[in-house]
Formats: structure tokens, C-alpha cells, sequence
């Protein structure tokens, strides 16, 4: 049987698989908002995918030119508990749960993005093996601190490792966009290709890894793993330090005013800076 056979049905993602290669496409909404439902979704997917034994590639796009995933829902964020970091957490949220498990989970995985990916989506595909861009179409960005809160869904974690501490607070502190070309030449994503020639790119080497033995493709993952320090320490004082950021009542005042100025819909989106500034 194989792997999509035994899956629930997911919201917001179509999956479809081809002998050890998954192919999942994101489509929920009008930006692939990053909400409740589609995180379950991807904490399910992500569970199964863990566990799969037919599987040693997965590639994720998006069904929308415009959105890879706009970003979390910041109305969801604004119900969250509101205790300030006052327990000291033991184990990982949901979204770490989810973000580590592409980090880890056997089989490759590879981002394939044409458009925009903020915030928890930029938190998202900086978690995967490789990352591949449309060079004059995608932009990646962290704007969390702007709307009063962090990157945290592994944004504090991840970036450092990959662009190094000075562009990783460039993005987070500075809140701003940064194009294809740039995340190329910072070593966010892997290559940044023409729009027409990303899919067959990304689906060659998808391709070529789920045509390897599987056990070479496993080992080789964890081996690449293994030179890597574990990030459970940090992501749990990201936790921590975001939930300070939830308590605080401007902080709260800020994102509530980024959902009355547009944020979440498709035009606010297309033009975040502009709402940035706004919330300024």
C-alpha cells in the first residue's frame, strides 16, 4: 500500500505520490495563511511522513503564484495564553514539533517556492533539506518583530546556522523582504532559478534522490544531521522569549491594528511593507 493511500484527508494540502517521491501542494485560502487548521495538517503529514517507509523524497510548492505561505494567522496569535513566559517550558510546541520533524525525518525534503513566504511559512521552509526560489517572483521575510512579538516558530534558530548572525538580524529585527537573488547569495535558499525552469529543476533532483537505494538516501540525511548541534535548548528559550513578547499589551495593540490595516488580505499582503510602515 502505498504512503497517500493511508493518509486522512489533510486541509489546505494536495498530496500525490510517484514510486518514493510525495509531491505536496499547499492551497488553503487566498495566501496559504499559515492558520490552526493547516498546521494540524502539517503536524499530521509530518507524523506519517516520519514513519513512512516507501518514501525518500518529498517536494512542497505551492498551488498559488503569489503565496508559498503568507505567514501565521495573526488572529490566531493573539488568542494565545498570555502568562509571559512565567513557566519555564520542558518539551517543544506543536509548531516546533512540526518544523523539527522536516528537519528530521528520514526521507528529503525540498522546498520548491514561487512567491512569498513570511513568518511561520519562512520558519517552515528554513527547516527543510533544500530550498529553491523563482528568482524574480519570490520574497522570504520575518516580520514579526514589527507587529511587536519573534520569529517563534525556529526563526531565531534556524537563520543564524544559515545566513549567519548578521543577516539573520537584518531579517528579524529589520522586518523587511529580501528577494530571491539575495537569499541566493546568503545561502538562504539553495539556487534562485527562472519561474519556468523551477519545476523541472527541483523535480529532476527530486527525481534522482527517490531513484537512490533508500538506505542511502536515510544514512545520509542523519549522517548531515549529525554534524549538527541540537537545537532543542534554543528553540525552547525562543518559546519562552515569545511568549514574554505576547504579554505585552503594545505588542498586542500592534497586531490587532496589522489586521485592521489590511494584514491577511491578499492586497495587504502583496504590499506588506507599506502596512509595516503604517503600523509605525
Amino acid at each position: 500500500m502505498a504512503f497517500v493511500d493511508d493518509l486522512p484527508e489533510l486541509t489546505g494540502l494536495r498530496i500525490s505520490q510517484r514510486g518514493r517521491r510525495v509531491d505536496v501542494t499547499i492551497d488553503h485560502g487566498e495566501i496559504n495563511l499559515l492558520d490552526v487548521p493547516l498546521l494540524v495538517s502539517l503536524l499530521r503529514l509530518t507524523e506519517a511522513l516520519e514513519a513512512a517507509d516507501d518514501v525518500t523524497v518529498v517536494v512542497v510548492d505551492s498551488a498559488n503564484p503569489d503565496f508559498f505561505i503568507a505567514h501565521f494567522d495573526v488572529a490566531a496569535i493573539l488568542e494565545l495564553p498570555r502568562d509571559g513566559g512565567a513557566e519555564e517550558r520542558s518539551e517543544l510546541g506543536p509548531f516546533h514539533v512540526m518544523v523539527e520533524r522536516w528537519r528530521t525525518m528520514p526521507c528529503a525534503t525540498i522546498a520548491s517556492i514561487a512567491g512569498a513566504v513570511r513568518g511561520g511559512g519562512c520558519e517552515v521552509v528554513s527547516s527543510f533539506d533544500m530550498r529553491f526560489a523563482a528568482r524574480d517572483r519570490a520574497v522570504f521575510g520575518q516580520p514579526e518583530v514589527a507587529l511587536g512579538i519573534l520569529p517563534g516558530g525556529s526563526g531565531t534558530q534556524r537563520l543564524p546556522h544559515l545566513v549567519g548572525r548578521g543577516r539573520a538580524l537584518e531579517m528579524v529585527l529589520g522586518s523587511g523582504d529580501i528577494d530571491a537573488r539575495t537569499a541566493e547569495a546568503w545561502g538562504l535558499v539553495n539556487r534562485a532559478l527562472d519561474a519556468d525552469a523551477l519545476d523541472d529543476f527541483v523535480g529532476d533532483l527530486a527525481d534522482r534522490i527517490a531513484a537512490s537505494p533508500p538506505v542511502a538516501v536515510r544514512e545520509a540525511k542523519a549522517s548531515v544531521l549529525a554534524a549538527m548541534p541540537d537545537p532543542t535548548a534554543g528553540l525552547l528559550e525562543e518559546a519562552r522569549r515569545f511568549d514574554r513578547t505576547l504579554a505585552d499589551p503594545e505588542s498586542q495593540q500592534c497586531m490587532q491594528r496589522f489586521l485592521e490595516l489590511g494584514g491577511q488580505t491578499p492586497d495587504g499582503e502583496r504590499d506588506l511593507s507599506t502596512v509595516l510602515r503604517r503600523l509605525g
